[in-house]
This record gives C-alpha cells, sequence and structure tokens, in this order.
C-alpha cells in the first residue's frame, strides 16, 4: 500500500469511528487497530488523532459548504427554486456522506472555532441573509428581521437533516418538500411589522381591559335585574294590602251599613 493509499485508509476509518464515538472517545490506538497498523504509523501521517479529525473535518466541510453554496448562486431563478435546491443539497450531502455529517455535528474540540461546523453554519447564514435583504426590498418589508429569519432557516433545514439522517423514513425529495413547504408559505406570508397576537405585553393588557369590562357590564346587568325583581315584588306587596281592604262578595261594605242605619233613623223620627 503506497502512503497516500494508506493515508487514505486513516482518513476513512478515522472518520467511521469519530462519527460513531465521538472526537473524545476515540484514541489513536483504537485508530490503529481499526486499520491494522502501529501507532507510530498514525502519528507519522497526521501526528496523533487531533490532526487525523482536522483532516477529516476538513475535507467535510469543504464537501459541504460547495454544495450549499453552489444551490444560492444563481439569484436569477424563482426564490422557492433556490429554497428547493438548498434544502436537497443539504440532504443530499447527508445521504451520500452519512459518517462525515455526523463527524461535523459531533462533538468537537475546540482548538479551531473558525473550522467548526458552527461557524460553517454561519457562512451559510449570511449568504442566505444577502438573498432574503433583496427579496424584502422586493416586498416592501422590514429589513430588520433579515438576519434572524436567514438563521431560522438555516437552523431548521439542519436539525431536520440531522433528525432524518438517525430515521430515514422518508425519501430526500419528500423531506426536502416538507421544508420547503414550510419555509416557503412562512416566507409567502410574513407581516411588514409582526407582532403577538396573544402573549405580547399590549395583548395582555388588551385581554386585560377586555376582560374588566365583561365583568363590570356583567355586574351592570345583574344589578339592574335586581333592581327589577325588587320593584316587582313591591308590587305584588300593594296588591295584596288592596285585595284584604276590600269586602268579600256578599258582604256588606261599612259605608252601605251607616247608610242603612241613618235612613232607620229618620223613619222613626217622621212617625
Amino acid at each position: 500500500m503506497t502512503a497516500l493509499q494508506r493515508r487514505e485508509q486513516l482518513i476513512r476509518v478515522g472518520r467511521a469511528l469519530f462519527a460513531a464515538k465521538g472526537f473524545e472517545a476515540v484514541s489513536v490506538e483504537e485508530i490503529a487497530a481499526n486499520a491494522k497498523v502501529s501507532k507510530p504509523i498514525v502519528y507519522e501521517h497526521f501526528g496523533g488523532k487531533e490532526g487525523l479529525y482536522a483532516v477529516i473535518v476538513d475535507r467535510e466541510m469543504q464537501a459541504l459548504t460547495g454544495a450549499l453554496i453552489q444551490s444560492l448562486t444563481d439569484t436569477t431563478t424563482h426564490p422557492r427554486q433556490i429554497v428547493e435546491r438548498a434544502a436537497l443539497a443539504l440532504l443530499t450531502y447527508i445521504e451520500e456522506n452519512a459518517e462525515g455529517f455526523q463527524v461535523l455535528v459531533r462533538d468537537s474540540p475546540s482548538t479551531d472555532p473558525a473550522g467548526s461546523f458552527s461557524s460553517l453554519l454561519g457562512d451559510i447564514s449570511l449568504r442566505v441573509e444577502d438573498l432574503l435583504t433583496e427579496a424584502f426590498k422586493r416586498q416592501k418589508l422590514s429589513p430588520k428581521g433579515v438576519p434572524y429569519y436567514a438563521q431560522m432557516l438555516v437552523g431548521m433545514t439542519v436539525f431536520t437533516g440531522q433528525y432524518w439522517a438517525d430515521r430515514p423514513k422518508v425519501s430526500k425529495e419528500q423531506l426536502a418538500a416538507y421544508i420547503v413547504d414550510l419555509a416557503w408559505h412562512g416566507l409567502s406570508r410574513l407581516d411588514s411589522k409582526p407582532t403577538l397576537r396573544f402573549e405580547s405585553q399590549k395583548a395582555k393588557q388588551e385581554a386585560a381591559k377586555a376582560e374588566a369590562r365583561a365583568r363590570k357590564a356583567e355586574e351592570k346587568a345583574a344589578a339592574k335585574a335586581g333592581k327589577t325583581a325588587e320593584a316587582a315584588g313591591s308590587g305584588e306587596d300593594a296588591a295584596a294590602d288592596g285585595d284584604v281592604n276590600e269586602p268579600a262578595d256578599g258582604e256588606p261594605s261599612s259605608t252601605d251599613e251607616s247608610g242603612d242605619d241613618a235612613s232607620a233613623l229618620l223613619s222613626r223620627k217622621s212617625e
């Protein structure tokens, strides 16, 4: 085996181990054992596992960056097509470089933050930000939220890709369609000045005022109903008093009796 072939063999072995176990859990002894070489061979080619890891990450970063940048370069196409290309580019990389993708998203040493997966996502987000800025200008939307929307789109796509890498229950194109459907319909219906409809401080204050008004209206209605009931009760009492003063049927009233007595007295005097 030539030196170049041996180097490529070590890269393949190291990539598989780093993908499965993470950087910290892999030792030079394990790399050498899996490659069926001695430890000095690993040190000779890469200076240790850190050097091997750096080469693997650099290769994967270049492959993924190239695929994503290419999908975002042609700005003359329809914006939805750009979103579709970007989603498919990432998912194709994951499908064809499963181990490499796992190396990128797993824990890594912090010796070179510029070469980390997060730095790659930052670079991609900046390109997406440029595309969104132009789109927002055309739609006359405020550019204030553009950096955040760019991060959302990239993060949504990447984390969905991570989930799919472990659970590939749908095809690459179907998953890309899911991503694009959510992203595109969200982007096509953006408000110029979005607000929280229910949970913002202003919305809560308005809800509290509406609740207070409703409670006050209920109390007013209850008070009015109470007064009406009280008035109706007074009327019934008055009617009952009137019934007590009236004579029963067939019974002479006191006035009639007084009149009869006076007539009898006059009759006796005339006699």
